[in-house]
């Protein structure tokens, strides 16, 4: 039997500039993210990025990105930008993601060999409708372009999650393949330069993810098949 279609979800983050932001749309990108954690070279504030924002094509979401931002902060992101999700990349707990009536992301930091089950994560956010897996830690941000070990993913995680860290047009194919993740996000990987994207490794991400949604039944198994 066949096995069932399955779409892997995509995000484009980081993006700075109303192209890229149409492009995505015109691509098929599930959703765009603005960054507005300090210290970031793809940071925009929000005034920017509601000016970005007006370049999305319909169905396609905004989500608001953050890195220990003040409560403050990210009331005004919510007021101005009005995103549709906020994905939470520090040490915020969930009484903090929760407080802002939206729906949330919470990154989870897979650097320098970091290993966590997917009950404690659930215990720690119960609010989170998903978890993002990126390379940050051990004194890397997000967004740098550096891959963790895939295997170090907790196999007991009962909710969506997203795949980041290192993740590029030659190697999303195999990502998608293996970990058969609920959706993907990728920032440098499609970059000519920080908050900058190149349209050719755009398309060529789009199409590498799809490419993987459609193979045959006797791909690799996944390991995190279930958890989708």
């Amino acid at each position: 039997m066949p096995r069932t279609l399955f779409r892997t979800r995509i995000k484009f983050c980081g993006l700075t500039r109303a192209g890229d932001v149409r492009l995505a749309g015109e691509l098929g990108v599930d959703a765009v993210g603005f960054v507005f954690a300090h210290g970031s070279p793809r940071r925009v504030h929000a005034r920017e990025a509601r000016a970005l924002r007006e370049a999305l094509a319909p169905l396609v979401d905004a989500v608001a990105v953050f890195r220990d931002n003040t409560a403050d902060e990210v009331r005004e992101v919510v007021r101005e930008v009005k995103p549709s999700l906020l994905q939470f990349h520090g040490d915020e707990d969930d009484a903090f993601c929760s407080r802002f009536d939206l729906p949330y992301v919470k990154a989870v930091a897979m650097g320098a060999g970091a290993r966590v089950g997917g009950a404690e994560l659930a215990a720690a956010h119960p609010g989170a409708s998903a978890f993002l897996f990126d390379s940050h830690g051990g004194g890397h941000d997000g967004g740098s372009g550096r891959r963790f070990d895939w295997s170090a993913l907790p196999t007991d995680l009962e909710r969506p999650f997203l795949l980041s860290g290192g993740l590029a047009p030659d190697n999303i194919h195999d990502a998608v393949a293996a970990i058969q993740p609920w959706g993907v996000d990728v920032s440098s990987g499609i970059e000519s330069s920080p908050g900058r994207k190149d349209g050719d490794l755009m398309r060529a991400f789009v199409s590498e993810v799809r490419r993987a949604d459609c193979r045959p039944d006797h791909a690799p198994a996944a390991a995190h098949g279930a958890l989708r």
